[in-house]
């Protein structure tokens, strides 16, 4: 984004905010502090990408993902690198898939409703109107009516459907299900974008998780970023904060964090730290510091995303158009469902490489067979789901003994699903395969598969449960704040950025009331 003639501060001066990160958690809480007036400086780890630099081939576009290892166990190991991350002024939304589905009020009391899981110490209706806010902000497309609160409405038409949206639809017709353009973050048509100019309607390629040239998809870098530097923020690429400096009290009164090789220090009245599910809790671990109920790192959740491919007699040339143009939210709450929660599904499109990883990492499809994979691949379809996860103690983040590149004990991430994750799998895999046959299929392939980084600083009431109150404050330290996705008590079935972006405004105006 252009940083051109953008407000600076002195490092020895006193900010109001210092906010780590500049994804969906860390830029509208920026922008919307900026625009009230307060000093903010926003911190972040990569560089500032020129869109023009974006390209549709996998194997380059690594540059907006985060590359740096991490360590990955347990019984089903998250996939990181060009999944689950993001790398850069912008942070995951440069790659994000845009898929926007709001978060569904039941999943928010899933303990009182359940008595698993955990509640949300957050009022649906209020998070609602964040939403709908966002949405405004940053251009959301999708059907009016929605299938499934038919008061919803949206700025603009959905996008043009891909071959295996249609064939989704079509399974559908056939077994009842109710299924619908899904709701994204893609313009249809063009719009002025505030503080950063036209955005084009999107010319629906397939690759936008490698980054989008032209504005079609909504990123933090080309809506609430602009704003808030038209507003007097600062933003500071290639800043890596490695230390969180205290008073006596234990307030926080700074950063010091690497730039060129060389440790710069940031004092601040306050500090937010929006990095993600792993990034914040590492950073928290390696100073010690906000830890007093001992969960930071603790509850790691990662969204249930297994994929069905089934093949078809006719090229679907998948590839082809955006990626999850259909979803269904029939089984959000299924009914005599052995387990709590539930699921959505969207219909799937990839590109080549992707698909190639998701059959070695998720089917163990290898040599000849993985050739024979890829030659017939533009005869698959596929359908994905995303579902909730129960928070569980062994599920965690920790610091191992070695460093990466800026000095930092690396992250190791363990994660395996639980009897209640399992159930879900068997009930959405039966029902994808279900919907492939429908739709044609001749034949169907399971792709095991986890998604998104969430839990690992909680929201809660009570101190000893989490990390954060339910406004994103820490319970040890109250200029201390955390707006990402490391606080959702439970994961939701609704993928998490817009949801993240509607809480970050929320925090804002918390945070404002309170300063």
């Amino acid at each position: 984004m252009n940083l051109d003639g953008m407000r600076r501060f002195d490092r020895d001066e006193i900010v109001d905010v210092v906010v780590v990160g500049t994804g969906a958690g860390g830029a509208p809480l920026l922008a919307r502090l900026a625009e009230r007036g307060l000093r903010v400086v926003a911190l972040e780890a990569g560089p500032n990408h020129d869109p023009a630099d974006y390209t549709p081939d996998e194997v380059e576009a690594t540059a907006i993902n985060w590359m740096s290892s991490r360590f990955s166990g347990g019984d089903a190991p998250t996939a990181f690198g060009p999944n689950n991350s993001g790398f850069g002024v912008g942070g995951g939304t440069v790659h994000w898939g845009a898929f926007t589905p709001r978060p569904d009020a039941r999943d928010l009391r899933l303990r009182t409703e359940t008595g698993e899981g955990a509640d949300w110490p957050i009022d649906h209706d209020e998070l609602i109107r964040y939403v709908a806010q966002v949405e405004a902000d940053i251009g959301v497309s999708g059907p009016t009516p929605y299938p499934w609160d038919p008061s919803r409405t949206y700025l603009y038409p959905p996008p043009r459907r891909n071959a295996p949206a249609d064939l989704m639809l079509a399974g559908a017709a056939v077994l009842g299900i109710r299924a619908a353009d899904a709701p994204a973050a893609i313009l249809t048509r063009d719009r002025l974008q505030p503080h950063h100019g036209l955005r084009h309607a999107t010319t629906n390629v397939g690759s936008i998780h490698q980054g989008e040239r032209h504005g079609a998809k909504a990123t933090t870098a080309i809506t609430y970023l602009p704003a808030a530097v038209a507003a007097g923020a600062e933003i500071r690429p290639d800043a890596v904060v490695h230390t969180i400096e205290r008073d006596a009290r234990g307030r926080v009164t700074g950063v010091v964090y690497r730039e060129d090789g060389e440790d710069r220090r940031q004092r601040c009245a306050a500090l937010v730290l929006a990095g993600g599910g792993v990034e914040t809790p590492r950073l928290l671990l390696h100073n010690g510091i906000a830890n007093s109920s001992g969960q930071v790192g603790r509850n790691f959740l990662a969204h249930g995303a297994v994929q069905v491919w089934g093949r078809f007699d006719e090229q679907i040339r998948g590839y082809r158009g955006y990626p999850s143009a259909v979803i269904t939210e029939d089984f959000v709450r299924p009914a005599g469902a052995d387990f709590v929660g539930g699921y959505l599904l969207q219909s799937l499109g990839v590109m080549p490489f992707t698909y190639a990883t998701s059959l070695v990492r998720g089917g163990g499809v290898w040599g000849t067979d993985l050739v024979d994979e890829l030659e017939t691949a533009r005869y698959s379809a596929g359908i994905g789901m995303n579902a909730e996860c129960l928070p569980s103690d062994e599920n965690r983040i920790e610091l191992s003994s070695e460093t990466d590149e800026w000095g930092l004990p690396r992250a190791t991430i363990t994660f395996s699903p639980g009897a209640n994750e399992k159930a879900i799998d068997d009930h959405a895999i039966a029902t994808m395969i279900d919907l492939l046959t429908a739709a044609g299929a001749r034949s169907t392939r399971v792709l095991a598969r986890s998604a998104h980084t969430l839990g690992t600083c909680r929201m809660s009431d009570d101190p000893a449960e989490g990390v954060v109150d339910g406004s994103g404050r820490s319970h040890d330290i109250d200029n201390l704040w955390v707006c990402d996705n490391s606080t959702y008590p439970s994961a939701l079935t609704a993928n998490p950025g817009l949801t993240q972006m509607a809480l970050s405004l929320r925090t804002a105006d918390r945070m404002l009331a309170g300063l």
